[in-house]
């Protein structure tokens, strides 16, 4: 059985690894490491995260909508 390099695990969402990296990407453009998140108060760590989240999310569903976008015009009969 060949293993391939990889850093996705063959049970991770194939996503994961993106919607981190856009978490990681908004922690950083509003001044916060990843790595200090958690010794933010609580109220204010929570707020940060679900901002994150959110902005993670819509940019997930902008490159779905791309993709599929470029799939359709590639297979257009």
């Amino acid at each position: 059985m060949t293993v391939l390099n990889s850093e996705v695990h063959p049970m991770e969402d194939p996503e994961g690894q993106l919607e981190r990296a856009l978490i990681e990407e908004f922690l950083l453009s509003h001044g916060h490491s990843p790595h200090e998140v958690s010794a933010l108060p609580a109220v204010q760590r929570r707020q940060l995260l679900e901002a994150a989240s959110v902005y993670a999310a819509g940019r997930l569903a902008e490159i779905r909508a791309r993709a599929h976008y470029v799939h359709d015009l590639h297979h257009q009969e």
